[in-house]
């Protein structure tokens, strides 16, 4: 039986970072130093060991997204779970928005008139956003087909992808769509994933910046 530790409420989570440091030092795995806070927030966020395998970054994605970030973009997401599990208060502090599309009745009656998902509607607005967009897309593979598509049309590209929908249909496929792109990304390869793991993502870019700040 595992030993109970009596923490208080703010040592629970540096306890927590710690455990997983230490199950990550007996693994032997050695993360990237810009890569380790952000999958070992994901680590935290789904006590799942994997995605140290799996969560894929492109050249330089860290800091990419830490200067978008930092001059102010917003995040759109695939899902009000993300919206809501992402630190607003700390994004709004560098001037960005998170927004989220999915609930808005246009978008209910744009998917249903085109017989496509609410998700990729909600990718047609958020493409229409002026200011530089990161992409937070845990849940809907169709979000990240319609990017790819919208991309594949024009001139117009997201300023960066967290490509990390979770399921089984079209999931894998999705994130490899993205995997062949230009565009900076944070993309979770396979089946696993999630809203919780996007808002991860995002706030441990947050915290990292509000430490640098």
């Amino acid at each position: 039986m595992n030993k109970i530790e009596r923490l208080l409420p703010e040592e629970i989570e540096k306890r927590s970072f710690e455990i997983i440091s230490e199950e990550l030092d007996k693994r032997g795995i050695r993360l990237p130093k810009e890569q380790d806070p952000i999958t070992k927030r994901v680590i935290h966020t789904t006590a799942d060991f994997d995605y140290t395998q799996t969560l894929c970054y492109s050249e330089n994605a860290v800091e990419i997204l830490k200067n978008l970030i930092r001059n102010g973009a917003d995040i759109v997401t695939d899902t009000n779970m993300a919206l809501a599990g992402i630190n607003q208060k700390a994004l709004a502090g560098f001037g960005g928005e998170a927004r989220c599309f999915m609930a808005e009745e246009r978008v209910a009656r744009l998917a249903k008139a085109r017989k496509t998902t609410r998700a990729a509607v909600s990718m047609e607005l958020a493409a229409m956003i002026t200011k530089p967009v990161v992409f937070a897309i845990g849940n809907a593979p169709t979000a990240l087909i319609q990017l790819y598509e919208t991309m594949g049309r024009g001139s117009w590209k997201p300023s960066f992808i967290i490509g990390v929908p979770v399921g089984f249909v079209n999931v894998e496929a999705a994130k490899e769509l993205i995997l062949r792109t230009d565009v900076p990304y944070i993309v979770n390869r396979g089946r696993k994933g999630g809203s919780n793991v996007a808002a991860a993502v995002c706030n441990a870019v947050l915290y990292e910046l509000r430490k640098e700040a």
